[in-house]
């Protein structure tokens, strides 16, 4: 049977089945293929068994009995452009190889909006095999189009397809000449979109003279200063780059100016130095300004970056935000000059700039600060603790191995993954035994940590103790240690690691299946794992033909109060259904309540959502990534990840465009207001209370939170 007369029975429900003869039964009511699509989207497949092997009832199209069975490559041919639209996303997200030959043909597709979206899909799966079909549909009628295909090249590294890329943006380049150069606006006109989204595509590629011809003059100055030219510029990290790169720090404006000097850090030559010194005035620049020209002071290894940072990090007035940001890259050099800073620091009373002071010191000068450290005793911060450890990794000293042994003993567990971390960087006669012990540990961070180590060292005796350890953390709600004791074994490669590797094929989480996947291909490569680990299992329950998932009337929006004030989040339920109502559910529960942003990234983003407060903690399940079309821009919410296609209740808010996250991570809302909220935020502000509204329920939820 055709894909076009399976495509006619699945969706007759508009209109495409013909009246059944009066000796046939009439059909059962259709589901909605949009609610086909979500599950078999989550589920990471293409289409469910055939009839024959499950008992499917067959409906009647014209062309006959057909099965009536979910399948995406079918509903790529169905009548409605918008099925076929949200098929081909589904397909793109679905990963499969499988996927890239109809998703091809969608590129002929009459309709545009299939075209571009079946051009996205493309990037997603990441086969080189689409090249040539995506080159060709840089000419295609619709500029929106163009930008889908060009994206989709850079994600799948087709440098060969760089000029073609230029050329496109040659085309496009006056479309943007009117901008300002903080222009955020989303979506501009289809020549703006394509002409960012191949500027994106080129700095994916490191395509540095394409975009230069594209956007710079003969001696080497920008021909205009939106800000997107000032990121791919850097992104390519090419020396040539470095003049346009200077020019734009002078702009006027932040977010440009912030991507330029980012470019020059990235570049690390001492030539950038100037540009970024004169940008550290908290005067005349803001918070972005300034983080961001620290940290590229950070990746510049000379002796002026050095200076300038040292005599930014003693201004008195600095706030604590900024200094921890200066500690933070004078780490980065190894100079002795800031260490009587460092020393005075240790003492201050937030403990994010003690934990940074005390890893700065260890790397200026690892034997004064064991000495140091021996004086000061225990921090009440588990945080400071931990940094003390991984100071002590880069300690001289026979005092180092004791010191860290006892803190093996620490009641907070968060600090003992960075106690073996340095235990094994010392290289301390014991640590082996110590990793062993620490497999039947009642904390999942700490057993994977001591997995993950055991992995790296590959004691003779550990083989057979990881296998048990595997055993032992099925009933883990995280699959942490898991994905981490998979890995390890892996290392080692022998019958009862395969064994182990095999049996964690069908594990209950889909990031442990994918990692057992990856290394038994890179083991048995003649085999072929990945088709043994569909469908994912969800571990939450959903009902995939709700309303608000297949036809959502109302866009959700999300209040974070916090002491600072409230953050209004609109949440994207069209571009991320599942993550967004998972969202919704555990912020109804309370579980985002009391919890802090416990990592703020000056000029970056704020994280936030993790029960843990270590970058680790999740809500006991996971979600696959709904990659979509909205770009990372300032305010934008994300997903953020434990390990590729797998995040929980961590989600993180940006404070500047992210463009090297578009199309790969999972954007699920938007800030509407609260925004200087979101750039006033530090490290450990607490979510006092989350509420949502969805115009049905009633404000923050059925129980009236």
């Amino acid at each position: 049977m055709s894909r076009a007369s399976l495509a006619a029975c699945l969706v007759f429900v508009a209109g495409c089945a013909a009246t059944p003869p009066a000796d046939v039964p009439a059909p059962p009511a259709a589901p909605d293929p949009v609610s086909w699509i979500l599950r078999l989207e989550d589920e990471r497949r293409l289409a469910d068994p055939p009839p024959a092997a499950v008992g499917i009832v067959t409906a009647v199209s014209p062309a006959g009995p057909s099965p009536l069975r979910p399948d995406l490559l079918a509903l790529l041919d169905a009548p409605q452009a918008y099925l076929r639209r949200r098929a081909a996303l589904a397909v793109g997200r679905v990963g499969l190889p499988a996927g890239v030959e109809p998703l091809v043909e969608r590129l002929t597709d009459p309709e545009a909006e299939v075209r571009q979206m079946a051009a996205f899909g493309l990037g997603l799966i990441g086969d080189a095999g689409a090249t040539d079909a995506l080159v060709g549909a840089l000419d295609d009628p619709s500029l929106r189009v163009q930008g889908r295909a060009a994206q989709a090249l850079g994600r799948l590294g087709a440098r060969e397809a760089a000029p073609a890329i230029g050329a496109l943006v040659r085309r496009h380049v006056t479309s943007a000449f009117d901008l300002e150069p903080d222009d955020l606006t989303y979506p501009r006109s289809d020549a703006v979109e394509s002409f960012r989204l191949g500027l994106y595509a080129l700095a994916e590629l490191r395509a540095f003279e394409p975009l230069a011809e594209a956007v710079l003059t003969e001696e080497g100055g920008p021909i205009l200063w939106w800000w997107p030219v000032a990121h791919a510029l850097g992104r390519t990290e090419d020396p040539r780059a470095l003049p346009a790169l200077a020019t734009l720090t002078g702009v006027q404006g932040s977010i440009g100016v912030a991507l330029a000097a980012k470019g020059l850090g990235a570049l690390a030559d001492p030539l950038g130095v100037e540009a970024l010194e004169d940008l550290l005035s908290i005067e005349r620049r803001d918070r972005l300004v300034v983080s961001s020209a620290l940290r590229a002071l950070g990746e510049i290894d000379d002796p002026a970056a050095v200076a300038a940072l040292d005599r930014f990090v003693r201004i008195r007035e600095l706030d604590r935000q900024l200094r921890r940001v200066a500690v933070e890259a004078l780490a980065n050099h190894a100079g002795d000059a800031s260490v009587e800073v460092f020393v005075e620091l240790l003492g201050h009373p937030w403990p994010p700039l003690r934990a940074a002071s005390i890893r700065a010191l260890s790397r200026a000068d690892p034997e004064q600060f064991l000495l140091v450290l021996s004086g000061l005793g225990s921090d009440p911060d588990w945080r400071v603790r931990a940094a003390a450890a991984e100071g002590l990794g880069r300690a001289t000293g026979e005092a180092r191995g004791p010191t860290l042994t006892a803190m093996l003993a620490d009641a907070d567990q968060r600090v003992v993954p960075a106690v073996l971390e340095a235990l094994v960087a010392v290289e301390a006669p014991e640590a082996p035994a110590l990793l062993l012990e620490r497999l039947e540990s009642p904390d999942v961070v700490v057993r994977a940590t001591a997995a993950r180590l055991l992995g790296e060292l590959r004691p003779a005796d550990a083989e057979a103790a990881l296998a048990a350890a595997y055993g032992a953390a099925e009933p883990d709600g995280s699959f942490l240690a898991r994905a981490a004791i998979v890995g390890a074994l892996a290392a080692y490669g022998g019958d009862e690691a395969r064994d182990t590797l095999r049996r964690a094929l069908a594990d209950r989480d889909w990031a442990v299946r994918v990692r057992a996947a990856e290394q038994l291909e890179r083991l048995e490569p003649e085999s072929s794992p990945r088709d043994d680990i569909r469908p994912a299992q969800g571990q939450r329950r959903v009902d995939y033909a709700a309303a608000h998932l297949t036809n959502p009337r109302v866009s959700p929006h999300v209040y974070i109060e916090t002491g600072r004030g409230t953050i209004e989040i609109e949440l994207a339920v069209l571009d991320a259904p599942l993550v967004t109502d998972s969202f919704m559910v555990l912020a109804r529960q309370g579980f985002f309540d009391g919890l802090t942003f416990h990592r703020v990234v000056p000029a970056e983003a704020a994280y936030g959502g993790d029960p843990r407060s270590d970058d680790t903690g999740g809500p006991g399940f996971t979600l696959r990534g709904e990659p979509n079309q909205l770009p990372f821009l300032r305010g934008t919410v994300g997903l953020a990840r434990a390990r590729a296609d797998a995040g929980g209740s961590r989600f993180f808010i940006t404070q500047a465009p992210q463009p090297h996250l578009d199309g790969r991570h999972t954007a699920f809302g938007r800030v509407v207001a609260g925004m200087e909220v979101v750039d006033a935020l530090q490290t450990g502000d607490r979510m006092n209370r989350v509420l949502v509204w969805d115009g049905v329920q009633p404000f923050g939820g059925a129980n009236g939170r």
